[in-house]
C-alpha cells in the first residue's frame, strides 16, 4: 500500500522468557514469558502508555515470549489486539520487516519482537543496512523510529529508545 505521510513505529523487545532449554521446550517458538518478566513488563508498559497513550496496530511474532508481551501490551496500555506477524518470528532477515511494514497504511504500528532482529531492523531503517547502527534492546525496552514515506533503508529516524528500567521509574512517578 502506498504510505501517506510519516510512519511512528514502535520496536518492543520481548519481556524476559525463561532460559533456553531443550529438555523443557524442545521447540524454543514455545518459551514463554516468566512470571517476574510478566510482572515487571507490565509495570513497564504502565509507563509506556505515558509516552505513547495509543499505536493503531500492534503486530507481533507468534513465538510465545512475543506473543505474551503483545497481550500485556493489550491489556495495561489498551492497545489493539495484537495481530501475528511471521516476518517478526526470530531468525528472519530484518528486510522482511520492511516488506510487513510495506503492507500496512496505519500511521503507528508497534513490533513485537526478538534481539537481534529489531536492532537490525532499526540500524537498516535508520542507517540504511542491517549492522550499520548500534543499538541495544534490553529485554522490554522501546525503541521509536520515525520513518518518512515508505519503510525502506535510511528513511527512518531513530527519536528515542528507553529501557525498561526507565520505563517502570516513569510507571512508579505517575502516582
Amino acid at each position: 500500500m502506498a504510505r501517506n505521510g510519516s510512519l511512528n513505529l514502535y520496536l518492543v523487545r520481548h519481556a524476559f522468557a525463561a532460559h533456553a532449554d531443550p529438555s523443557r521446550w524442545p521447540d524454543d517458538s514455545k518459551r514463554p514469558v516468566t512470571a517476574d518478566g510478566a510482572r515487571r513488563f507490565a509495570a513497564a508498559a504502565r509507563g509506556l502508555r505515558r509516552l505513547v497513550p495509543d499505536v493503531d496496530v500492534v503486530l507481533s511474532s507468534g513465538f510465545a515470549r512475543a506473543w505474551e508481551t503483545a497481550e500485556i501490551l493489550r491489556d495495561v496500555t489498551g492497545w489493539p489486539e495484537p495481530r501475528e506477524c511471521a516476518a517478526l518470528e526470530a531468525g528472519k532477515p530484518a528486510e522482511s520487516g520492511l516488506e510487513a511494514l510495506r503492507e500496512r497504511d496505519e500511521a503507528s504500528v508497534a513490533l513485537v519482537g526478538h534481539e537481534p532482529y529489531l536492532s537490525r531492523l532499526a540500524s537498516l531503517l535508520c542507517a540504511g543496512g542491517e549492522d550499520v547502527m548500534n543499538l541495544e534492546l534490553k529485554k522490554g525496552a522501546v525503541a521509536f523510529v520515525v520513518v518518512d514515506g515508505e519503510p525502506s533503508p535510511g528513511n527512518g529516524l531513530l527519536r528515542w529508545s528507553v529501557r525498561p528500567k526507565i520505563l517502570r521509574a516513569l510507571d512508579r512517578g505517575a502516582g
